[in-house]
């Protein structure tokens, strides 16, 4: 059956990317979306839109009787779910197949199967593909979790059976710790994929994550399109992918795309889907596998040159594969990092996108505009930028400075963090595993707060006075005093105006003569300033008209304040309880994941200002501690 409209279900830029080959093949589209996103570019793109009202995913993207009703009403004859929110959900496949739609995507049970660690593990262990030794019963009891990790041998990975993108895993290294991490990973995973069963492995803790994509027909065939290593992560997920892996050879290579080929045919698969491994010193183990079109396919599709969404959209059609095995090339070397709404201790942010500008020269898969609105009911990944190079020395160059030229105001991102980790030594050596960031995210972060000291005056100057027109429209004769606070410090300048365009600044009694650089810079609704300069992020606030003593931090000592929008999960702080620093008083949910917000030093808790169930708007006060003597 050929598609004639195909509904996306779902947003941002895999919308975008959907949208881009449906339309180049000649089919119509129609993109649905929630309140918050009904002025986002995937709703402009599309040939048609429908409203599924809601905010949250579950009022609207996670909605099956919605995303059904949008495709009768527009007409559409087909589905495509993206990846994320339904995308693995067999539930969602049925109704779409029994509305008598085209599913673009796995049959309903092969995504039951793979989609369930547990009985993808079973059918692997069934087809000879290596697994780690481990637990993935029915039994689901905490005793018997306990039992089973002794057996097993410590260090051992608790894991959500349903779903994926790293939620619901927690790593135990004793005992002691297993209980309160079969806990978390049971509610992170509930809320996540609405499954709380777990599963556990023996841990490895410094192997590779490798996957390699598979692509099958309804005929019978199957193919792989080569590995990604996906080893640079932060929260079990990933930030950097790229094709192909430092550590594999075409003999591995082989054995893997074997592996991963023989369980997708053992289930019935049909369509695109990456089985997922962990490699160390040369063996290989099954981690899940992903049964939808993952986030990091582009890098796939540069160095094979090939489109994944037509050939989805083609076998959805009933059409046989393109190409047999021995057909596929692959050419070059491909790098992808994803630019997110996080700083660089990976804290999501929502906000307003005041200022963008995208790259020259590579491919950036993105939804982003000046003007949008990142709200904070979805995931922080805002975009891809992705670059095709002849050599892996290449692509990390070209897209380390892709990065330093994304001009993106409004709120942090991660592009400065993905930029010094491209640089970092380990990486470009191709030696990064798993633990990567657990080991270097620190001194990644100590070198960008230096980068940023080394321009800070100069790049906080340039932005007061040339950024929004809050220098004076002719030389004064007379010195400015400025107070800038960043990072909680409060820088003090005298400022003078030269006839030649250079300003005279004096700090701390040091007088030096600058050209204030270029930069991007952006007025924040909170009165700071937002600058870029290369592959520097600041956040600047103008304390030159604060009376003194009323700094940000005049508070803060007595204040647990939300670093982020995000639903009240669970409150643990009681009125009049002794916490020690560091003791966890709320978990917050943003952007998909949970985060345990905790006590910022010893004290007396005064008063709660949240309960469960509640949303709370980022520097809202969440916990106020009685006041220090």
């Amino acid at each position: 059956m050929k598609i004639r409209r195909l509904l996306i279900a779902n947003r941002g830029e895999i919308a975008r990317r959907v949208i881009r080959t449906a339309h180049r093949m000649g089919i119509e589209t129609v993109a649905v979306y929630s309140q918050p996103d009904a002025n986002a570019l995937h709703v402009r793109e599309a040939t048609a839109a429908f409203a599924l009202e809601g905010k949250a995913s579950a009022e609207s993207y996670l909605r099956i009787d919605k995303l059904i009703a949008a495709a009768r009403a527009t007409g559409a004859d087909a589905v495509h779910p993206g990846y994320g929110f339904l995308s693995e959900n067999a539930d969602f496949a049925q109704a779409v197949i029994d509305a008598g739609l085209v599913w673009v995507g796995p049959p309903p049970q092969a995504i039951r199967t793979l989609g369930n660690k547990s009985s993808a593990k079973q059918l692997a262990q069934q087809r000879g593909v290596p697994c780690l030794p481990g637990y993935q019963g029915s039994d689901q009891s905490d005793a018997r979790f306990a039992a089973e990790a002794q057996r097993i041998g410590f260090p051992v990975m608790v894991k959500a059976a349903a779903g994926g993108g790293g939620r619901g895993m927690r790593l135990v290294t004793q005992p002691g710790q297993l209980p309160a991490a079969v806990q978390s990973a049971r509610s992170e995973s509930e809320a996540a994929f609405g499954s709380g069963e777990l599963l556990l492995e023996r841990a490895l803790l410094a192997p590779r994550h490798v996957e390699v994509q598979v692509f099958a027909d309804a005929q019978g065939r199957c193919i792989h399109l080569g590995e990604r290593d996906c080893s640079v992560q932060r929260r079990h997920q990933k930030i950097i992918e790229e094709t192909p892996s430092p550590a594999v050879d075409a003999a591995l290579r082989e054995r893997m795309g074997q592996c991963a080929v023989e369980l997708a045919l053992a289930a019935g698969y049909v369509g695109a889907g990456t089985v997922e491994f962990l490699l160390e010193d040369g063996d290989f183990y099954l981690m899940e596998m992903n049964t939808r079109l993952q986030v990091e396919h582009p890098v796939t599709e540069a160095v094979t040159g090939l489109d994944l969404v037509e050939w989805q959209l083609r076998v959805a059609q009933g059409e046989p594969l393109p190409l047999a095995q021995e057909q596929v090339r692959f050419d070059g070397h491909a790098i992808e990092v994803r630019l997110c709404a996080e700083d660089e201790h990976f804290t999501p942010h929502s906000g307003t996108v005041l200022h963008f500008r995208e790259p020259d020269g590579i491919r950036f898969d993105h939804a982003l505009c000046t003007g949008l609105e990142v709200p904070p009911y979805y995931d922080s990944m805002l975009g891809k930028l992705i670059v095709h190079a002849p050599t892996r020395e290449e692509a990390i160059d070209r897209l380390a400075v892709a990065l330093d030229r994304t001009e993106l105001l409004g709120l942090p991102t991660n592009r400065r963090f993905l930029a010094a980790c491209l640089r970092h030594a380990e990486f470009r050596a191709g030696k990064a595993l798993i633990p990567f960031l657990d080991r270097h995210a620190d001194g990644l972060r100590e070198q960008i707060a230096a980068d940023e000291q080394r321009v800070l005056v100069d790049c906080a100057v340039a932005a007061v006075y040339s950024g929004g027109g809050s220098g004076l429209g002719l030389p004064s004769p007379f010195a400015r005093p400025l107070r800038l606070r960043h990072r909680g410090c409060t820088l003090a300048l005298d400022v003078r105006e030269q006839s030649d365009g250079t300003l005279e600044v004096q700090q701390d009694g040091q007088l030096r003569r600058i050209t204030p650089p270029t930069v991007a810079c952006a007025r924040l609704d909170s009165g700071a300033w937002h600058v870029q300069s290369g592959s520097v992020d600041l956040f600047i606030d103008d304390a030159s008209f604060e009376p003194a003593g009323t700094g940000s931090g005049a508070a803060a000592a007595n204040e647990l304040r939300a670093p982020f929008n995000g639903k009240v999960i669970a409150v643990k702080a009681q009125p009049g309880a002794t916490v020690v620093r560091g003791d966890t008083l709320l978990v917050l949910e943003s952007m998909k994941l949970e985060h345990a917000l905790g006590a910022s030093r010893d004290g007396v808790i005064k008063s709660v200002h949240v309960e469960a169930g509640q949303q709370a708007a980022t520097s809202q006060v969440l916990v106020t501690f009685e006041a220090l003597q």
